[in-house]
């Protein structure tokens, strides 16, 4: 479904992903594990185009070498990046929508999926007419999810979603993603995390990343 061959990205000069190949199932649950600063979230990144890379990045056989980022969401790609970036002025259920509303969904797509994502996600119906700037950081990683499932058809993209979030809000996401998986089983999830331990009961396929190569990778 997900695939790389061979693909290097280099930032000012120096080399981040070198020779990255590996592939992951339609409906399956993957982890990319490896410290700060090997590669994660270069590798989501070249994913969504953000990055100049060599090599070739295939979604359901499809070469995204050729489509510009802002294309990529429409071929079914929900992407929660790290730090969130909500626009704290909008309310959270406008947060959730907006990718929707850019992509031209209709009224009754954008409201099939966020009843999807409310039902992923029930607490986010709770605070749907709140400002999102006024939320936690915790709920606003939730938020990211949510706004990721509105577009996240086919692939869902969650980089390092867990940090910084406290014991319970981590369990409470964790239940989330297993809602997802058990509401959708076609849809293919890769989460980046620097502790496997997080993702070790939930994941399929574990890739673990070290400076920038891929170093292994394990079925569950």
């Amino acid at each position: 479904m997900l695939s790389f061959e061979n693909v290097n990205v280099a930032i000012e000069g120096a080399p981040v992903l070198r020779n990255v190949s590996f592939s992951v199932e339609a409906g399956a649950s993957a982890a990319l594990i490896g410290r700060n600063g090997d590669g994660k979230t270069t590798t989501v990144r070249t994913i969504m185009g953000f990055t100049k890379a060599s090599g070739m990045v295939r979604l359901g056989g499809q070469d995204l070498g050729s489509i510009p980022p802002h294309r990529r969401p429409s071929l079914g790609i929900g992407y929660a990046p790290e730090d969130r970036r909500l626009f704290s002025a909008f309310t959270v259920e406008e947060n959730i929508v907006l990718p929707g509303r850019v992509a031209k969904l209709s009224v009754e797509q954008i409201r099939q999926r966020l009843d999807r994502a409310y039902a992923v996600l029930p607490e986010l119906a709770e605070l749907a007419k709140r400002p999102a700037g006024s939320v936690s950081g915790g709920q606003g990683k939730m938020v990211a999810l949510g706004r990721a499932l509105m577009l996240g058809t086919r692939l869902v993209i969650l980089d390092e979603p867990f940090q910084g979030l406290a014991p319970v809000l981590a369990q409470r996401y964790a239940e989330a993603l297993r809602r997802l998986r058990t509401q959708d089983r076609g849809i293919t999830l890769l989460i980046t995390e620097s502790n496997p331990k997080l993702l070790a009961t939930f994941a399929d396929a574990t890739l673990t990343i070290e400076r920038g190569e891929i170093d292994r990778l394990s079925g569950s």
